[in-house]
């Protein structure tokens, strides 16, 4: 069987091209991401899905950002709308918990499995609004009780987690989509954004790196492309030892070819890499030249997997919307 590159990658439309289909049998990656662009309808998305996985094998991860509020993929009028996570700062577990669950069921019905939520950064005052209510709260207390919260919902419902954006991207003051942020806080500072991380670093959840130079940290590379802050803080200080992947190598924050890119985020210390914007182009030549799937990466995988699966059970969907809603309407 061929080795899968490290590597989960963008589509360029709502199917998969016969040159798409072609460049995953030369390189095949890990898996896929799917966004606005790849969602027409249910029945749409679950022949895309289906049509991924003959290509790359049943159990292929295929992740979405569906995180509630203006981070959605799966939107109106074929799904429910849903909440921002903001919204549930300072509510019962419950609710946040119900609200995960109720998300995921959606998200795996559709044909996920992987979903890119919750967000552990903080939402500090007068910093870049690209997190903003994308945060549960300012303090990492309240954003560790309801990120574990929505961690459990999400596993309960079979689908795995990616907590964001690793070591934490809220004091950031520019957005990494657009530019490379410095953070110049302290290191004292940059551990109370790590707390989040830190509470739910065994919880079977993935892990999404921030695209930001932290100068306290590594004062030359940001954190995705950087061995010190991914051994000594995410690995050591926080204690993360599930599968770490890069967000979008896309992204303006970094710089270089995709194939030079991948090859230092995984020498870095990155699992996996994400290439999401469905250029072929520049999938070819990602896939071209990132490194292989590794042993180590492997495991931390089959783990993630191996936790969702033993916490999965049935769930009633109207119980868990009237439990977020009762919870939801009294706040309001």
């Amino acid at each position: 069987m061929q080795r899968m590159r490290a590597a989960i990658v963008g589509l360029s439309g709502p199917a998969l091209t016969a040159e798409e289909a072609a460049l995953w049998r030369e390189s095949p990656p890990l898996g896929a991401i799917l966004f606005a662009r790849n969602v027409a309808d249910p029945d749409q998305l679950r022949r895309l899905t289906a049509d991924i996985r003959t290509e790359l094998g049943e159990g292929a991860p295929i992740l979405v950002d569906q995180e509630g509020g203006r981070v959605a993929r799966l939107r109106a009028p074929h799904w429910p709308e849903f909440p921002a996570p903001a919204a549930f700062e300072n509510l019962p577990e419950e609710a946040a918990r119900a609200n995960a669950a109720l998300l995921g069921l959606m998200c795996r019905d559709a044909g996920f499995d992987v979903v890119c939520a919750p967000v552990l950064d903080l939402r500090l005052a007068g910093q870049h609004q690209i997190i903003g209510d994308r945060a549960f709260a300012a303090g990492p207390a309240e954003v560790a009780r309801l990120g574990r919260a929505w961690v459990l919902g999400l596993q309960e419902a079979g689908c795995i987690p990616v907590i964001k954006h690793i070591p934490g991207h809220g004091r950031a003051t520019a957005d990494s989509h657009l530019e490379l942020p410095r953070v110049t806080a302290s290191r004292d500072e940059l551990a109370e954004d790590c707390g989040p991380f830190a509470a739910l670093a065994r919880s079977g959840a993935w892990a999404m790196t921030a695209h930001i130079l932290y100068e306290a940290l590594d004062p030359e590379r940001p954190a995705t492309l950087s061995e010190s802050v991914i051994q000594r803080v995410i690995r050591g200080a926080i204690g993360f030892q599930g599968v770490l992947v890069s967000d979008d190598l896309c992204m303006k924050a970094l710089r270089g070819e995709p194939g030079a890119l991948a090859q230092q985020a995984i020498a870095a210390g990155c699992d996996l890499v994400l290439h999401c914007n469905g250029e072929p182009a520049e999938m070819a030549a990602l896939l071209k030249d990132c490194p292989l799937l590794s042993e180590a990466a492997e495991a931390r995988l089959a783990e993630a997997r191996g936790r969702m699966e033993a916490l999965l059970r049935p769930l009633d969907p109207l119980a868990l919307r009237t439990a977020r809603d009762a919870h939801l309407a009294a706040a309001a």
